[in-house]
């Protein structure tokens, strides 16, 4: 491995056969800057032998076994949002190059690629770091994969089933019991994900909160909450299917009736590369199309 040269480990979404194409660009583009490109197997596998696609990389690699000064996600944000799981405490900085449909986080287009590879050569880019929560069970089993989530956890009443009860209490005081299809606690991060869809605000990154966020309460009463993201929510979770789910950042896990979940600001923050011209604000305007004429 030559030190002296940048080194970035890509990452991709097995399933955009169409989309997989950027890829293609992206390695050609890194190749001219004689950087170090390195391929998350699964994805190389993908772009090589389902897609057919001649690319040469300087290495391919597996799980947690690499090092790299730039990630480089290829996909939409499920995509960010995995890399972001993948890369953990690593602190490696991720670049999100949008193929997919939304893009909050991952907001450089494809036509952005070369604009965007030279900024980082040339340090014209800002890194912004976005605070992680982790999952902790008791009492009834343990969440399979990562505990941890950029965007939010979640405990919902499984397919079909009745609607749940969780007794929510933050840093051991109780705050109410929620009869619902879900709770959702969410980072600034996620609060234009899943809590957004369901009644949640939207959080500026960096206020240090997060947001409890009801799925369908029984009770039109229950509000969203925003508490320090200092803060332990725990939650106890009663189910009639004696049984529900856990999802970080949409990964779930089934969970005994009566397990006790812990919820908590992680060691570790996700580094997100922004480039020039790119604004919170804006972005918000632009993917929620605000003050659009409809008429």
């Amino acid at each position: 491995m030559n030190k002296d040269k940048i080194r970035f480990a890509i990452f991709g979404n097995e399933y955009q056969a169409k989309k997989s194409q950027a890829v293609f660009k992206i390695i050609a583009i890194l190749q001219r800057y004689e950087a170090e490109i390195m391929v998350d197997k699964p994805f190389y596998d993908f772009i090589t032998q389902g897609q057919h696609m001649d690319v040469k990389v300087d290495g391919v690699f597996e799980g947690d076994d690499f090092d790299a000064d730039f990630a480089v996600s290829m996909g939409g944000d499920g995509t960010l949002l995995k890399t972001a799981s993948r890369v953990g405490a690593k602190k490696i900085p991720v670049i999100g190059v949008n193929i997919g449909r939304l893009g909050f986080l991952a907001d450089v287009n494809p036509s952005e690629i070369e604009t965007s590879i030279a900024a980082v050569f040339e340090g014209k880019y800002s890194v912004y770091e976005h605070s992680v929560i982790k999952i902790e069970t008791e009492e009834g089993g343990k969440v399979t994969g990562s505990p941890y989530a950029l965007n939010d956890i979640a405990v919902l009443k499984r397919d079909h089933a009745s609607m749940i009860s969780i007794r929510a209490s933050i840093n051991d005081e109780y705050v109410m019991t929620y009869q619902a299809d879900g709770l959702i606690v969410t980072t600034p991060t996620g609060s234009t994900a899943y809590s957004l869809s369901n009644g949640g605000p939207i959080i500026a990154p960096g206020t240090g909160t997060l947001c409890l966020t009801a799925v369908a309460p029984h009770s039109l009463n229950v509000r969203p909450i925003v508490v320090p993201d200092t803060s332990v929510i725990t939650l106890k979770v009663e189910s009639r299917s004696h049984s529900f789910l856990a999802a970080v950042d949409g990964r779930s896990s089934s969970l005994h009736d009566g397990t006790v979940v812990h919820i908590s600001k992680a060691p570790y923050s996700v580094r997100i590369v922004r480039f020039s011209g790119r604004h919170y604000f804006a972005t918000l305007r632009e993917k929620m199309m605000w003050g659009m004429d409809q008429r």
